[in-house]
Formats: C-alpha cells, sequence, structure tokens
C-alpha cells in the first residue's frame, strides 16, 4: 500500500482532475474554488485508510473518498452561510465572494455531485454505500441543528454538547471509514468497530480543537480566543459552567459581550476562570481517552497489525502525536 503522503498525492490529483460544466460560471466556479481551497483532506484519507485495511486495491474507493470530500465542503459551504462568515480558510468564503444565493445554489450543486460521484463505486456494493452515506449526510445535518439550537439555549450540558459533535463532527469520519471499509470487503462486524474508532476519533478531534481555540498557537493559523468572543458553547465553556459557582457563571455569560474590555482582555478574564477550575487538564483528559479508545477497537479488527499500523500513524499525527 502507498504510504499516507502518496495516498494525499493521489487524492489532490483525483480531485484536481474532477471536471465541472463551464456554464453556468456562478453555478459551477464556486465548486472548484471550495475544492481547491485544500484543508487535510481528512475524510477522503479515511476512505482510502480503511479500504486499504482490507484490500491491496485503494484505487477502487477513490470515487466514494472524492464523494465525502465534496459533501464535506459542501457543509462548510452552507455552514459559512448559516454563520456569515466571511473567511474560509484563509480566503473568503463563496458567500463573501460571490453572494448569499449562489452560495447556496452552489451548495445544493455539491450535495448532487457527491451522489454522482458515489455511482462510480462498484454496483455490488452501492446500496449498502448509499445507506451508509444517506444516513451520514442526515446526521450531520442533525448535528447542524443542534449546534444552532445551542444558540438559543441558556444551559447546555457535556452530555448534550458530546452528542451534538459526535453528530456534526464525528459522524462524517465515521461514514467516510466504513464507506472504505465496505469497498475494501469488510465484515458487518469490523465495519462496526471501525465506526465506533472513527466516532471516538472525531470526538478527540473536535475537543483538541475547542482546546486550542484557547490555549493554542496562532503560528498554526487560527487567531486564539475566537470561541471565547463569539460566546460560544464549546466543551471547555461548558464543563466551566458546571464547576463555577453563581458569580463566576455570570462572568462567563456576559464577558463576550462586555463592551468596556477589549478582545484581549476578554479572553484573559476567560481563560483566567477556565485555569482556576483546571478545565484546560480535564479537557486534555477527556481527549485522551477518546483517541485511546479509538485506537483500542483497531486493536480488536480481523486483520494484523502490519495491515493497522498506517491507520493508527495517520490517527497519531492528526491530533499531533507521535504514538
Amino acid at each position: 500500500m502507498q504510504t499516507n503522503e502518496q495516498l494525499l498525492s493521489i487524492i489532490e490529483n483525483y480531485l484536481a482532475q474532477t471536471e465541472f460544466p463551464a456554464e453556468p460560471e456562478l453555478l459551477y466556479a464556486p465548486i472548484g474554488y471550495s475544492l481547491a481551497g485544500g484543508g487535510k483532506r481528512l475524510r477522503p484519507m479515511l476512505v482510502l485508510l480503511a479500504c486499504g485495511l482490507f484490500s491491496d486495491d485503494v484505487q477502487q474507493a477513490l470515487p466514494a473518498a472524492a464523494a465525502v470530500e465534496v459533501f464535506h465542503n459542501f457543509t462548510l459551504l452552507h455552514d459559512d452561510i448559516m454563520d456569515n462568515a466571511a473567511v474560509r480558510r484563509g480566503k473568503p468564503s463563496v458567500q463573501a465572494k460571490w453572494g448569499r444565493n449562489v452560495a447556496i445554489l452552489s451548495g445544493d450543486a455539491m450535495m448532487i455531485y457527491a451522489y454522482r460521484l458515489l455511482s462510480g463505486v462498484p454496483s455490488a456494493h452501492l446500496p449498502r454505500i448509499l445507506r451508509t452515506f444517506d444516513d451520514m449526510a442526515l446526521e450531520v445535518c442533525e448535528g447542524q441543528q443542534y449546534d444552532m439550537d445551542f444558540e438559543r439555549k441558556r444551559k447546555v450540558s457535556v452530555v448534550e454538547y458530546m452528542h451534538m459533535i459526535e453528530l456534526k463532527t464525528s459522524v462524517l469520519l465515521a461514514g467516510a471509514t466504513v464507506i472504505g471499509a465496505i469497498l475494501g470487503g469488510a465484515s458487518e462486524e469490523d465495519c462496526r468497530k471501525l465506526h465506533r474508532f472513527a466516532i471516538e476519533l472525531g470526538l478527540a478531534f473536535q475537543l483538541q480543537d475547542d482546546l486550542l481555540d484557547s490555549y493554542g498557537d496562532e503560528r498554526l493559523g487560527k487567531a486564539i480566543g475566537g470561541d471565547i468572543l463569539e460566546g460560544k458553547k464549546t466543551y471547555l465553556m461548558i464543563t466551566a459552567m458546571s464547576r463555577a459557582d453563581e458569580p463566576t457563571r455570570d462572568i462567563l455569560r456576559t464577558t463576550c459581550c462586555n463592551e468596556k474590555l477589549s478582545d484581549a482582555e476578554k479572553i484573559a478574564a476567560v481563560k483566567a476562570v477556565y485555569d482556576r477550575l483546571d478545565v484546560p487538564r480535564l479537557t486534555e483528559q477527556q481527549i485522551e481517552l477518546r483517541f485511546d479508545r479509538a485506537l483500542a477497537q483497531l486493536d480488536t479488527l480481523s486483520v494484523g497489525s502490519e495491515r493497522t499500523r498506517q491507520l493508527k500513524e495517520f490517527a497519531a499525527g492528526l491530533m499531533g502525536r507521535k504514538k
């Protein structure tokens, strides 16, 4: 099997060779623009790596890998509309560049095109893959709705938050992984284990993203403290609210809206509460727990450790780890 770097190159080349019609330009140009934006290609990589657990022919999984990536970018495009986001991956978002209506329609076309790409998988696997893809797509939409609901809720529990990020983030990783495994010839039992692996990995990945937003390094390319300034209900905020007394909760609720404070002062004030309540350590504990659970699932698969090594390395690299 090719190295992870070679697999990524194969995915990039396949996506680059995917042709969209020239006209109408305002429908198709934003699709190419979105796909050329880069990103980790995490989801198509999981399709190919999961296929490679059970088969040496990962080329057969490329249409499905591309379909998952197109679908993922469709969700980002519509997320930016809902969030009124002007920037995506360091470039103007589609809605900022072409307008809201173009972004809506191009996003719809991306979803349809993802299904067209799926039609390129071997016909024997298509019904099962379509069921997996449909379930994944609906659950991602459910997760987005819960996320929007949380903006209006005064109180969100850790359990509710974990369920939301499982739907919004993890199920797309799980769907990609299971689709790849199906194409490789995996059993139902191995697919079930890989689904759990990807769910746990996705939870660890999102929790780490939450932590890095407040405690990361701006050299990573992401401004620090954005979630705090937006008053977003992240794992850190929800955990702090659950551990704080009422005066401290009031600080957490109101700091983001305090016009007397600069952005830097707002971030510092909330992080001081996080530090006092031991929130960073508790978040790191949860990340470690979820990541270890993910790797443990790979050890129970019906294939040997030499087959799972590459996927383990990819998961560790995703989390910035060496094991």
